[in-house]
């Protein structure tokens, strides 16, 4: 099992699967996870891999450029992480929603594109398309996506992010975008945007 955080909440309100993005660590979003939903269980796993030290989600051959077999595998790595949590925590029945910034919000829509048994609900901030373009998806109607990027974020080109979300949606995802006109970061505007749209979720029974 990966290495990990775990905090408890109310079990009324979703539990947050954190994920870091490169160098970071299990505590990097907790804040994050109390401000879009201040009630909430969290559970903020480790990247298994390490870059030079950093730790991240999956191998990348060079900047930007991913190494797509790994990509599968940590994405069902992560998925077998997720159900495994859910026994341990007693956390079957509970909605679970992955947050994830840069290199965390790309595992996270790996995971939801491939295993939608253990992620069907994403907040993703930066991410970019992360599979190779041959790569099976599954139909994925009842899944729902908050996509936020930057117009001029150097790290996740706009528009790979604007083709993982044309994926997502003729899957049958349904994929609420926000555009800033920052770069590789996650703006306080973004973040109340997310937690709306959280918001929104747990009023329509989600």
């Amino acid at each position: 099992m990966l290495d990990h955080k775990y905090l408890e909440g109310d079990p009324e309100a979703p539990v947050l699967l954190l994920l870091h993005g490169t160098g970071g660590a299990p505590g990097d979003l907790l804040g994050l996870g109390r401000d879009l939903s201040p009630s909430s269980a969290l559970l903020a796993p480790a990247g298994p891999v390490s870059e030079h030290g950093a730790a991240r989600w999956f191998r990348r051959l060079a900047e930007g450029v991913f190494d797509h077999e790994d990509v599968v595998a940590r994405a069902n790595q992560l998925a077998d992480f997720v159900l495994t949590a859910r026994k341990r925590y007693d956390l079957d029945g509970r909605r679970l929603v992955a947050v994830g910034f840069s290199n965390g919000a790309n595992i996270a829509a790996a995971v939801a594109l491939l295993r939608p048994d253990a992620v069907r609900e994403a907040v993703l901030f930066a991410a970019m398309f992360p599979l190779a373009e041959n790569t099976p998806v599954p139909d994925l109607t009842g899944t729902r996506v908050f996509a936020s990027n930057g117009e001029h974020d150097p790290m996740a080109p706009l528009p790979s992010a604007e083709h993982l979300t044309a994926l997502l949606r003729r899957r049958g995802v349904e994929v609420t975008t926000y555009r800033h006109g920052g770069g590789h970061l996650i703006t306080p505007e973004a973040e109340v945007a997310a937690k709306a749209w959280l918001t929104r979720a747990t009023m329509n029974g989600a």
